[in-house]
């Protein structure tokens, strides 16, 4: 295991001189005194190095910290405690104010997630994807989740944590002549569930993010940076073709306050890491300097 992360140390710092951003990830993540501050943090979601996770948790964060993240989105805690993984982020200056936990979880175990949350620091709890079987059954399977959804945030709200709910592209296939994604955005309670946007399967699904802002503004604080290359497949931030720099303009509108840069299945980690934390910052530095 060691030698494992040894050889991706050094495999990282390669990456890190072949894509010639050694030098301006420093800058990047913490402002430079001649810049205007950012008023938002890098962040990613740690699906995007699952692999790396299950390996050694603790020197995963330790990568991430390296890399110039800030913040992290759990996707599980991979047999570490909350209290390892809690005392891990404060020795790396990282915070984790999202996680995502899966919909059975919720049902079994909210009040040891609630708890957990707070451990970790979670401002928001995550429902992040539906299987098969749990959206078997049309637009009603929708409208009952909806009511669910209220209950994990009336129960989030009462502990001060945000419930939301991840959409993927399969929320947008009409059913009954209904669409399930409005159906979620229309049956809860704006306060009670918010909704983590996903760039790429808003792409996916041909949807235009600011026409959702504009219909439910200051419902969407949470956003997955994530790419799509011209054949529709995943891609490294800012190698593909989705216009970041338009959606995050409407950060006023959408409620944004956190950014996690994400690839659903990538060849090359380390690259992915490294080459979405410098667009994501010069997308926020972007920002910063607009506004």
């Amino acid at each position: 295991m060691q030698h494992t992360f040894m050889q991706q140390r050094r495999q990282f710092t390669k990456t890190m001189l072949g894509l010639g951003l050694a030098s301006c990830l420093v800058p990047f993540a913490h402002g430079s005194s001649k810049l205007k501050p950012m008023k938002f943090t890098t962040g990613i979601q740690l699906y995007t190095l699952r692999d790396l996770m299950a390996q050694d948790p603790i020197k995963a964060l330790n990568l991430v910290a390296k890399t110039g993240y800030q913040e992290v989105e759990f996707a599980g805690y991979f047999n570490k405690t909350t209290q390892e993984l809690a005392s891990t982020l404060r020795e790396l200056g990282l915070t984790a104010p999202s996680a995502h936990y899966g919909l059975d979880d919720l049902n079994a175990n909210l009040s040891q997630i609630i708890e957990d949350a707070h451990t970790l620091g979670h401002k928001y709890i995550v429902l992040p994807y539906l299987t098969d079987e749990q959206r078997d059954g049309g637009i009603d399977t929708y409208k009952k989740l909806a009511v669910k959804c209220n209950k994990f945030g009336e129960a989030c709200k009462q502990a001060d944590i945000q419930f939301a709910y991840h959409h993927h592209d399969f929320e947008f296939f009409k059913t009954h002549n209904q669409v399930p994604f409005d159906v979620l955005l229309n049956e809860t309670d704006a306060d009670l569930m918010k909704i983590e946007m996903d760039l790429y399967w808003m792409a996916k699904a041909n949807q235009s993010p600011t026409d959702y802002f504009k219909k439910h503004p200051q419902r969407f604080p949470l956003f997955h940076v994530k790419d799509m290359d011209a054949q529709g497949d995943f891609a490294d931030v800012g190698t593909g073709v989705i216009d970041f720099d338009s959606i995050f303009a409407q950060h006023e509108i959408s409620g944004i306050q956190h950014f996690f840069v994400e690839r659903d299945h990538t060849l090359d980690v380390l690259k992915t890491m490294a080459t979405g934390q410098v667009t994501l910052s010069k997308l926020l530095r972007n920002l910063a300097v607009t506004n």
